[in-house]
């Protein structure tokens, strides 16, 4: 075999190479001509050159009369020039031809009507004014478009102008996608135990079309090496790039890169990336054949680290790169000397800074990418970075959206998502990032000036009084404001018709079931301690205490799975999932903020949606809240001094 498996090859050494190996910047498509309203975002093959002259007369550039200069000459308002219709002057109109003789244009705003068919001027012309001469825009034979050029909307319009109904395009680069893999099945309502959704080929078919490209996306083939290298053979035929989905790591049934090599020839087997080591740089017969790993994110990353260049070398232009800007990391970021890696951020505008925080780092967390507004490009034989330190984000959204978003962090509850959907209906401009870190995070992060607003129900376990004592405790120095929320039905929740027959706290512990907890400083995880606590329990005695989830939903789908018998959390949670709930108690969650963020029109807006009627209706819809007083607010500055 011609290369090492597994290699750790730098990223960008890599692509160097494989694009000089498949000798792309020398490739050229084949070309087709096109009429013109069907050429938007297409690639010029060749240089484009006006048929005609615009404009193609000479063209009244203002409403007014046509005149011979001289004869306007001398012209003031003591000595005004008096002109009669037909002789003197034509009365025209912009865009109008150049009335024969004529060799100026007036206009109408300098032009006195004393009496019918008379036009008196108490000003000169000069010879050629407010006329567009011919080939001022563009001459005959003047070039509009080289080749090698995107043609815009206004490139279209030019060329219109210019006499030009067609125009000879590249076609657009085919790249052929081939999902793999014994699991994977085409998209459905209800897989199987099992079948994993083939979801892939959209994605990276999306990107592709974005890129300028088409793609044809082949049935899924088994684990299988003979049919995979004859879909390889298949696709290296009929596209300009392959792309062979999964397979690509050292598994037992993993036939990528021996399919790959045996059809073709296989240059690097590893990246020194992360996500997406296992990438595979290869080609078959003249066609760059790369192996995608399977997990979503890793995929994504590799497509746009790798096939994005070799899309752009057979485009002939350079694609747009992601806009960036300079933001704070809200929390120390870890990484591997080995690799350059790829972190998912959430990004937003907090006072006069950027602040950015790392979403789950999970290669197939493909949300993390809906989420995610931006990317942290970590460089290889860095250990990390800390938090507070300035960092380059490179943008997956726009700047104006950063800056129109209300962060919000803290305890997780399904009403952010559904207050975010109303804001989103009530106005299209604003965005709501929410990060889940537990009430205890959120308050860090209102400490630490790193987000509008916090979600927090902490107990105090001294005096049974909710977020207030750990107001004055951990945020005595701040401008505070409290923003009343709701009450919440905390309980257990349990699978349909409750079949281990569990009454309350004392069932879980001890007993043969598993438990699902929720991630230490979350007010659930407070909580949970507590009443165990109250009741004499020992949480180490919970089988599964340590197995932790960022929210409600997460806990709540583990017992639907029927992965875990029981957990801690909110009404609405267990309503989604259908599951029996035994409640244990109401709690209180706020929100909080600091005085100043009552300024930002954002946040306010936030704001009325809590208040609102509409929020109200979705909050009794959800179940398991009590909302009365919600959105009023409470100066904590006072109390805390």
């Amino acid at each position: 075999m011609s290369y090492r498996y597994l290699e750790n090859k730098e990223l960008t050494q890599a692509i160097t190479e494989y694009t000089t190996r498949l000798d792309l910047e020398e490739k050229v498509l084949e070309e087709e001509e096109l009429l013109l309203q069907d050429a938007l975002d297409r690639i010029t093959s060749r240089g484009v050159m006006a048929h005609i002259s615009a404009p193609h007369y000479y063209a009244c550039a203002m409403d007014g009369i046509a005149v011979r200069s001289k004869e306007t000459f001398g012209a003031t308002d003591t000595t005004p020039v008096h002109l009669m219709l037909g002789e003197g002057y034509e009365p025209v109109d912009t865009g109008d031809p150049l009335p024969d003789g004529m060799d100026a244009v007036v206009m109408i705003e300098d032009v006195v009507y004393e009496k019918e068919g008379v036009a008196t001027l108490r000003s000169a012309a000069h010879p050629w004014q407010h006329i567009r001469q011919i080939g001022e825009d563009i001459c005959q034979e003047e070039m509009i478009l080289p080749s090698n050029m995107k043609i815009t909307p206004a490139a279209i319009g030019a060329m219109l102008a210019g006499g030009i109904g067609k125009v000879w395009v590249y076609r657009r680069p085919v790249v052929g996608l081939i999902p793999t893999g014994d699991e994977i099945v085409p998209p459905k309502a209800d897989p199987q135990r099992g079948e994993i959704i083939e979801f892939n080929s959209s994605i990276f078919s999306s990107m592709i079309r974005l890129w300028g490209g088409e793609t044809v996306v082949y049935d899924i083939i088994p684990d299988d090496l003979e049919k995979i290298k004859a879909g390889l053979v298949r696709a290296a035929q009929e596209c300009d790039i392959v792309i062979l989905n999964a397979g690509s790591s050292a598994g037992r049934e993993d036939f990528a890169s021996r399919a790959i090599d045996e059809t073709g020839t296989v240059f690097t087997h590893g990246l020194a990336i992360k996500p997406g080591k296992p990438t595979i740089l290869g080609k078959v017969g003249d066609k760059p054949a790369v192996g995608v790993p399977g997990y979503p994110v890793s995929g994504i990353v590799v497509m746009e680290q790798v096939v994005k260049p070799l899309v752009e070398s057979l485009l002939k232009i350079p694609l747009p790169k992601a806009n960036g800007l300079k933001a704070v990391l809200s929390r120390r970021v870890m990484s591997s000397l080995k690799y350059r890696e790829f972190v998912r951020m959430k990004v937003g505008k907090v006072g006069s800074r950027y602040i950015s925080t790392p979403l789950d780092r999970g290669a197939g967390v493909v949300t993390s990418f809906v989420k995610a507004d931006g990317l942290l490009d970590i460089p290889i034989n860095t250990e990390g970075l800390e938090a507070g330190a300035e960092v380059d984000i490179q943008l997956l959204r726009s700047r104006e959206e950063i800056d129109n978003t209300v962060m919000v962090n803290g305890s997780h509850d399904p009403l952010i998502d559904t207050a975010y959907d109303l804001l989103r209906k009530k106005d299209h401009r604003l965005y709501v990032s929410s990060s889940h870190v537990g009430s205890m995070g959120g308050i860090m992060a209102v400490k630490r000036n790193e987000t509008h607003l916090a979600g927090v129900h902490l107990l105090d376990e001294a005096t049974g009084e909710y977020n207030v004592p750990f107001l004055k405790r951990y945020l005595s120095d701040v401008d505070l404001v409290r923003i009343h929320g709701v009450k919440r039905s905390q309980g257990l929740m349990v699978a349909k018709g409750n079949p281990l027959g569990i009454g309350g706290l004392e069932d879980v512990v001890g007993k043969e079931l598993s438990y699902v907890n929720r991630q230490k400083g979350s007010g659930t995880r407070i909580l949970l301690d507590y009443l165990l606590k109250q009741k004499g329990l020992d949480g180490e005695s919970v089988y599964g205490y340590d197995r932790e989830e960022l929210t409600h939903l997460s806990v709540a789908v583990q017992i639907a799975s029927g992965s875990a018998d029981a957990g801690l959390g909110i009404y609405s949670a267990a309503k989604v999932y259908g599951l029996d709930f035994i409640p244990i108690c109401w709690e209180t969650y706020d929100f909080i903020l600091r005085e100043e963020y009552l300024k930002d029109e954002k946040v306010l807006r936030f704001l009325e949606i809590l208040r609102s009627d509409a929020f109200a209706k979705a909050l009794e819809e959800l179940g398991g809240y009590e909302s009365e007083g919600i959105g009023t607010m409470e100066q904590i500055k006072e109390e805390t001094t």
